[in-house]
């Protein structure tokens, strides 16, 4: 008699690559490619939108402040999916800093009192799973973890 074993199979692990250049016409490329990855991945569409909410943070946090606004650099991200769970990698050559290191700001209070910035870095913090932050040979590595429900 023969033994039969059970097979499991998980989401199908892949990724893709969209390079960008630091200028503000280029975020909306960033959502072109949410969509591909959506369909390629199978993603819900109520998922894409909180990605996109995030991801846009994070690149326009590099586009706006990592370069000299008269120079062009490359702008780097990735996102791979591993089992149900997805990564993005955002790299890009530009003046160091890391968004874990900024406070969260004190949601309590009225809006007029709040200073300036950092809603955009709570926001993605809040959507993503996991936010990661490493200078490795003079790029800043930005790792952003999302669990596909």
């Amino acid at each position: 008699m023969r033994t039969q074993h059970a097979v499991f199979l998980r989401p199908i692990d892949m990724s893709m690559k969209l390079n960008l250049c630091n200028q503000v016409e280029e975020i909306s490329r960033l959502t072109d490619f949410l969509e591909e990855l959506g369909r390629e991945m199978n993603l819900p569409r109520a998922m894409l939108h909180s990605l996109n909410l995030a991801l846009e943070e994070a690149v326009a946090n590099v586009i706006f402040y990592a370069y000299p606004r008269d120079e062009r650099h490359e702008i780097c991200l990735n996102a791979e999916r591993v089992g149900d769970m997805l990564c993005f990698r955002l790299v890009d050559s530009g003046q160091a800093f890391d968004p874990t290191q900024i406070p969260p700001p004190d949601i309590t209070l009225p809006a007029e009192e709040r200073p300036i910035g950092g809603l955009g870095i709570f926001l993605m913090r809040q959507i993503m799973d996991q936010v990661e932050y490493s200078r490795v040979d003079g790029q800043n590595v930005l790792i952003m973890k999302k669990k596909v429900e």
